[in-house]
């Protein structure tokens, strides 16, 4: 393989079951557990990864910390935002920006996880933001 393809993000969590649950909501995708303490949720666009903190052992300690993220927002292109935002606000427990439109041409909504990770789902609304994504649609 010449080139680098990004597979999957993981994230490492307290309390799976309730995050596995929070995503599968979320996304509208169904989770494959290998184990207890790992699920996998799989779309075609996507992986997120999410294991327990026992899954740690098998890397070295002290390499990931849950609930400690500050800096990485996991993004989700959807098809309507405000739609999207209908659907799963009663799911969320702290919404960091309701649907807004930004300067570069999304149309974005920013919550956190139970963890409190950081989610853009946003919806390209220029012609120009159309194109980047590859979901040029009627309006």
């Amino acid at each position: 393989m010449d080139k680098t393809t990004f597979n999957s993000i993981r994230i490492i969590t307290a309390d799976i079951k309730r995050l596995v649950q929070f995503y599968e909501s979320a996304t509208g995708s169904a989770a494959r557990w290998a184990t207890d303490d790992f699920a996998e949720i799989v779309s075609e666009n996507f992986t997120i990864a999410i294991g327990s903190m026992r899954t740690l052992v098998f890397f070295g300690a002290g390499i990931a910390e849950p609930s400690a993220n500050k800096s990485v927002i996991i993004e989700f292109l959807v098809e309507d935002v405000d739609n999207e935002y209908m659907r799963i606000k009663d799911l969320i427990d702290e919404i960091v920006q309701e649907p807004t439109t930004m300067p570069w041409g999304n149309r974005s909504l920013l919550f956190r996880d139970p963890d409190g990770n950081l989610i853009n789902f946003f919806t390209p609304l220029t012609v120009e933001a159309k194109k980047k994504f590859s979901v040029i649609k009627k309006n």
